[in-house]
């Protein structure tokens, strides 16, 4: 069963870098914040990058470590945009996974989810992949009872699976990971290199 789950995250994961071969934007309307989001840079923002992945998907941490550093840098830093991340999740590793990071305290939630990405390939072939999720959650700061109970909550799973659900039926989300720029569908869409989200973000400023 673990093998099928593998199989099938590496198939949506390489189904998102399939699109067209220069960045523009889809015509379908998308996703928008909302107040239960955890939300990257400043809420006022003009742009808005709607992230959404699952936490055991390579091609969504790739993204993580080779493009967001720069994306964050040049773009959320400074004001211009902000990142809202999601969960779709691929397979139930990735669902425990997500279930953890929003246990974790709002100002350290980007930080589980960095984290995550950044181990991804430690916890998720580990003999028992649980473990190494308590044992991540133990480093920041997440006790082993919280950790339990948080792994115990079936609202909260109830939620992060609800997140791909709406994903799928509201805005078509079918692989990961997916992008939406101010409520637009990404194209090409996936862990495309800095480039091109820099030539997409740039297309989305607002004129003066």
């Amino acid at each position: 069963m673990r093998q099928i789950w593998l199989t099938l995250a590496a198939f949506f994961c390489v189904a998102s870098l399939l699109g067209a071969p220069a960045a523009s934007f889809g015509q379908a309307p998308g996703p928008t914040v909302t107040p239960q989001d955890h939300v990257l840079g400043k809420k006022d923002a003009p742009i808005t990058i709607i992230e959404y992945a699952s936490l055991t998907c390579p091609h969504c941490a790739e993204f993580d470590r080779d493009t967001l550093p720069k994306i964050k840098e040049n773009w959320i830093d400074t004001g211009k945009a902000k990142l809202v991340f999601r969960d779709f999740p691929l397979d139930r590793l990735a669902l425990k996974a997500a279930m953890l990071a929003r246990c974790a305290p709002p100002d350290r939630y980007f930080a589980f989810i960095d984290t995550l990405f950044q181990t991804q390939r430690t916890w998720e072939l580990a003999s028992n992949p649980e473990q190494e999720l308590e044992r991540i959650a133990k480093l920041g700061g997440i006790s082993d009872e919280q950790f339990k109970k948080c792994m115990a909550d079936e609202k909260l799973a109830d939620a992060v699976t609800a997140s791909r659900y709406t994903a799928e039926k509201d805005y078509g989300v079918d692989s990961t990971p997916t992008f939406f720029i101010n409520g637009v569908k990404m194209n090409p869409n996936g862990a495309q290199p800095y480039d091109v989200f820099n030539k997409v973000l740039t297309a989305a400023l607002p004129k003066s």
